[in-house]
């Protein structure tokens, strides 16, 4: 038959601190890293922080933590990419996509679920930031004369 290990009752004070140390340890170490997002219209900025426990107490506070500064005016879309996630199938994700073609995710990790909550998430960002108005009058004549301006320069098409 098999042998079986028993803690003895009697281990010393050191041997639990050593087990709690240890516990401790791989549960920080396992901890998930969670982000915040500020939008300040005051400021015309978007904060976007990561934070992790396990960096923050391996560097003693003075890391832990990243973080993305952009402009709210550069921000042109908020949609949903979905991601495949390993044994667990689809998860969905916040995308900020910005004028200069860059994208950043308001989350690192996706969120698994029904991929309406995460829409209904877009949207309220999408009218917090305005960006769902219809483009007044005047933006629509510096389009039109931006074109008109590019339709005049001459065309070469080399193949």
């Amino acid at each position: 038959m098999g042998r079986q290990f028993r803690r003895n009752p009697r281990d010393s004070l050191a041997w639990k601190l050593f087990y709690m140390a240890g516990c401790f340890f791989v549960a920080a170490q396992n901890l998930e890293q969670w982000e915040e997002a500020v939008f300040d219209k005051d400021k015309g900025t978007v904060c976007l922080k990561t934070f992790n426990l396990y960096k923050k107490i391996l560097t003693l506070s003075k890391g832990g933590s990243d973080q993305v500064v952009a402009l709210l005016k550069e921000i042109r879309d908020v949609n949903v990419e979905e991601e495949t996630v390993r044994y667990f199938g689809k998860g969905y994700l916040v995308v900020l996509r910005f004028v200069t073609g860059f994208s950043h995710p308001l989350t690192q990790s996706a969120v698994l679920g029904c991929r309406s909550d995460v829409e209904a998430v877009a949207k309220l960002i999408t009218r917090f930031l305005e960006l769902h108005r219809v483009e007044s009058p005047q933006d629509l004549s510096q389009s039109s004369e931006t074109e008109a301006s590019d339709a005049d320069e001459p065309q070469d098409k080399h193949w």
